[in-house]
């Protein structure tokens, strides 16, 4: 179930016998805000990364190297989606964007055997103070 707030958007892979191309975001598409910075995050197998939630933030994650399981939990008061869950698997094998809006609850995990490589591509810079944290027991999910 798609949570409001959060945009999955398909993304092309150029295959070349050099080497591919891995298209992630433009100005002109869906969940592009404006620019603020762009990093990279490194998760090992199976490390859970929770809970954040970001009060200002846009994230735009794409997942060009492993593969990464994102969780979305909704516990705004006034929305539509208010105590669901959202789950997806992003990853070369299904090259998406995903886009979060402020005032969502976001945990990730590596999934397989190697290395993962998340991109977020953010609309504004990082600010430590703009973000909540919660451990991960304090919102109940089934981490498989």
């Amino acid at each position: 179930m798609m949570i409001e707030g959060v945009i999955v958007t398909d993304l092309n892979i150029i295959s070349l016998d050099e080497g591919d191309v891995l298209h992630c975001m433009k100005k002109s598409d869906s969940g592009f805000e404006k620019y603020g910075e762009a990093y990279f995050s490194e998760v090992k197998p199976g490390a859970i990364k929770a809970w954040k939630r970001h009060n200002k933030m846009t994230l735009n994650l794409v997942v060009p190297v492993g593969e990464i399981k994102f969780v979305i939990y909704d516990d705004r008061l006034n929305s539509k989606t208010n105590g669901d869950f959202f789950e997806i698997i992003l990853s070369r094998e299904n090259y998406k964007r995903l886009t979060v809006q402020p005032g969502l609850w976001m945990a990730f995990q590596g999934i397989g055997n190697n290395l993962s490589m998340l991109l977020n591509i953010a609309n504004i810079e990082h600010d430590f103070s703009e973000a909540d944290r919660k451990n991960i027991n304090e919102i109940k999910y089934g981490w498989d």
